[in-house]
């Protein structure tokens, strides 16, 4: 079932929603419109609004529009993020937390942000922590993207695991996935990536109830293809996706591009 209206596509795969907008900026203006849709329901329930945010570039778009909505009830909110590497400093241009102060929490009047800390001298503790700041909040909204291997946070296809004991882990990163951060211009070569992270699980991600999925760009057109035509399993976690009750993907027509069956509006 699909739609076409004002140049966007709309259409379905499973309980998966995906739109294809014209740009990238169009996609990220459209997710972010749907997220503060949400947050604006959320201040009317009463009480505290937990958000989980994703980064990269995926997000740049999103954030700078959401961000830049008048009236949203930042004041009522608790963000956390989803994942951050291991042993990388934290104003390393390529560090999460470094991205989310910049592109987040300086520019809106957010209660409290939950930063996670890649550099904690005990890191399982640390991550029991956050899990229990995380478990307090409740998070009702997720923002998030697609890697180019379908990972969803850094749950990578050798490490995902769609019925994880835990609620956060270290990982360690596959090799597309750390070219992916080099192709993005995260870092100059593939050595300089870390080589782990620490990321929510794909169980805590799915526990949120509305999931909203910010992927642009060329490099991700394969990643959406297997995502809505692979059989659901690790070996592209995002096929996950399609079983979520509540998600909408915001394509834009170069992530769209390996969607055959799909009317391409340009």
């Amino acid at each position: 079932m699909q739609s076409i209206n004002n140049g966007v596509t709309r259409f379905t795969a499973g309980t998966l929603k995906l739109e294809i907008h014209p740009t990238r900026k169009a996609a990220g203006e459209a997710a972010a419109l749907a997220a503060a849709e949400e947050l604006c329901r959320l201040e009317k329930l009463g009480g505290d609004i937990g958000v989980i945010f994703a980064t990269g570039t995926s997000q740049l778009d999103t954030l700078e529009s959401l961000t830049s909505i008048p009236g949203l009830p930042w004041r009522r909110m608790l963000g956390f993020h989803m994942d951050e590497y291991v042993g990388l400093a934290e104003d390393h241009p390529a560090s999460f937390r470094r991205y989310l102060r910049q592109k987040l929490i300086r520019r809106v009047p957010m209660r409290d942000f939950f930063e996670i800390n890649g550099n904690a001298e005990d890191i399982e503790l640390f991550g029991r922590e956050y899990i229990r700041s995380l478990n307090l909040a409740n998070p009702q909204l997720c923002l998030l993207g697609i890697g180019e291997n379908g990972h969803l946070a850094f749950n990578d296809p050798p490490e995902a695991n769609f019925e994880d004991p835990l609620a956060i882990k270290v990982v360690s990163l596959d090799d597309a996935c750390r070219q992916q951060q080099v192709s993005e211009g995260w870092f100059a070569s593939r050595d300089e990536v870390p080589r782990q992270a620490l990321t929510l699980t794909i169980p805590t991600l799915f526990h949120v109830p509305k999931l909203i999925v910010s992927v642009p760009d060329r490099r991700k057109a394969e990643a959406v293809r297997r995502t809505l035509e692979e059989p659901i399993g690790t070996e592209c976690p995002s096929t996950i996706l399609r079983t979520h009750p509540d998600v909408t993907v915001y394509l834009d027509v170069d992530s769209a591009a390996e969607l055959t069956d799909v009317h391409m509006s340009h």
